[in-house]
């Protein structure tokens, strides 16, 4: 069944589901008619030689210059020549179709005045499987995602390149072999094609759909970590966090308690101390301010999904034109940056606890660096390296994008989000966060070998799926392979998956 397009109903779901499962699409009956309807009142302006920016005057500082009747039918082919200025290395196929989708719901909702074919050909190419080629870098984040939504707009014209059955090969043989038809540009087609901020709300979308998979990880590996230092259990009740009242606190002290139910450490049988460290009992609080502030910027992109991100806009039902800042990605990149920065902070966490398992004077009885040959063997000494590394390029990668605006366009475009930056940095720091997290996932499970009480049914299950992809340290091996093989199956949400499948689903907000 093919997702209905509307311009109303679009979940970071369905961005997911499309970008990644290759979900079809199809625009909805009532998008067409608006598509057209708002098409039709776009030529009556054009008929009647009304100024419009973009469509019969030149863009930014050139936005005071006319076009003539004949420039006017050229303008949109050379408007996306120019803005196809990007850099560096392709994007992800996965980024480029996340990117076409929220244009088409765009279009969508009957403010954007391009043609129908236009929102068409670029469904076609989503559920045939064509995906232009875009360069990694370029855009600034206003007006919008410039550059790589000029590069997917070459398509309309058969130009550039593109992925097409696995294969890298000119746009217009990709469109050949899948039976497309490049309907070329006409007056407004090309503006109305790249003027959002497509790629910040896609491909940040997706990466808050990973960020809120990668806290619930971050609350088991909390809750092997804890069990391993034999944590006093008070801190996670649910009456504390229901006192201060914040959501995020509240989902993140069930999904622990859930984690360690039937533990030896929640009957009393365990000697625990009267009060533990922060990086223990201030877990939820921690993981469950990350919680709140996904939980925001989820509600601030689906609005952006849903929202028309043009300029200038058109109001057929008022008769009006409206010239004005859409594009702008602050609304996003804002919240994006703090999503990048709450990754950090919960990393940053998980590392103490990591410290906490290693340092023999901290970890209540556990051998130094998790090793039984302690001056012969370093056991995990060096984890704790590779970890801090990360950490420090996530700190580096947490200062805010958004305040970074270099004016462009002779200062016309003199305030820009630059929200795509922090698209590609919150995609870094997510990535290093798998690493952090797959190290503290080695190191707790190690813990857990040493000790001689029954863990709870969450922590048994999490520590079994590691044992699947890393063995019990008896004497030093390179660790490398360890690393890289637990952050693949944290990604790939490995340990994600076995705990829920033994304890039920824990809690997302």
């Amino acid at each position: 069944m093919a997702l209905v397009i509307s311009g109303k109903n679009l979940k970071i779901e369905d961005v997911v589901n499309v970008a990644r499962g290759e979900e079809k699409v199809e625009l909805h009956a009532d998008a067409v008619q608006r598509i057209r309807r708002c098409r039709e009142f776009l030529q009556k302006k054009v008929a009647a030689h009304e100024m419009m920016y973009g469509v019969n005057t030149g863009i930014g500082e050139l936005s005071e210059v006319a076009l003539t009747d004949e420039q006017t039918k050229e303008f949109q082919k050379y408007l996306v020549y120019n803005h196809a200025a990007g850099i560096g290395d392709p994007m992800p196929v996965e980024w480029v179709r996340a990117a076409m989708l929220s244009r088409i719901n765009v279009h969508a909702n009957g403010h954007s005045a391009c043609r129908p074919e236009i929102t068409q050909t670029y469904v076609e190419m989503l559920n045939k499987g064509v995906t232009p080629v875009v360069c990694l870098k370029g855009s600034v984040g206003a007006c919008g995602d410039l550059a790589p939504m000029s590069q997917i707009a070459l398509s309309l014209m058969g130009e550039g390149e593109a992925y097409y059955q696995g294969e890298r090969m000119p746009t217009i043989r990709a469109q050949e072999k899948a039976g497309i038809k490049a309907p070329g540009l006409e007056v407004r087609d090309g503006l109305a094609a790249i003027n959002g901020s497509n790629f910040i709300v896609s491909v940040g979308g997706m990466l808050l759909y990973d960020t809120e998979r990668w806290l619930k990880q971050a609350e088991i590996a909390a809750a092997m970590s804890l069990e391993a230092l034999l944590a006093n259990m008070k801190p996670y009740d649910e009456r504390l966090h229901k006192l201060r009242g914040f959501r995020g606190a509240v989902t993140s002290a069930a999904n622990l308690r859930k984690m360690m139910a039937g533990s030896d450490l929640t009957t009393g049988k365990m000697k625990v101390k009267v009060q533990d460290a922060y990086s223990m009992r201030s877990t939820p609080q921690v993981i469950g301010a990350a919680r709140d502030q996904v939980r925001w910027a989820r509600e601030q992109f689906e609005t952006e999904l849903n929202g028309i991100a043009d300029n200038p806009i058109f109001v057929p039902d008022d008769g009006v034109v409206l010239s004005g800042a859409n594009f702008q990605g602050s609304p996003i990149s804002l919240p994006l940056d703090m999503v990048g920065a709450a990754i950090t902070m919960v990393s940053v966490l998980s590392e103490r606890r990591l410290n906490r398992l290693l340092h023999p004077a901290l970890s209540v009885g556990l051998p130094a660096f998790l090793t039984k040959g302690a001056g012969m063997f370093s056991g995990h000494m060096l984890s704790q390296y590779t970890a801090d590394m990360l950490i420090v390029e996530q700190r580096i990668l947490s200062t805010p994008a958004s305040t970074q605006s270099i004016p462009a366009a002779a200062d016309q475009e003199d305030f820009v989000s630059m929200g795509w930056n922090t698209a590609l940095k919150t995609n870094q720091i997510l990535d290093n966060a798998y690493g952090v997290l797959g190290i503290e996932f080695i190191a707790a499970a190690q813990a857990l070998d040493f000790r001689e009480f029954t863990p709870g049914a969450g922590t048994r299950a999490a520590h079994a799926a590691v044992r699947k992809v890393v063995q019990h340290l008896d004497i030093d091996r390179p660790l490398f392979t360890d690393h890289n093989n637990m952050k693949a199956a944290v990604k790939s949400l490995n340990v994600l998956k076995a705990v829920e499948e033994a304890i039920g689903e824990l809690g997302m907000y």
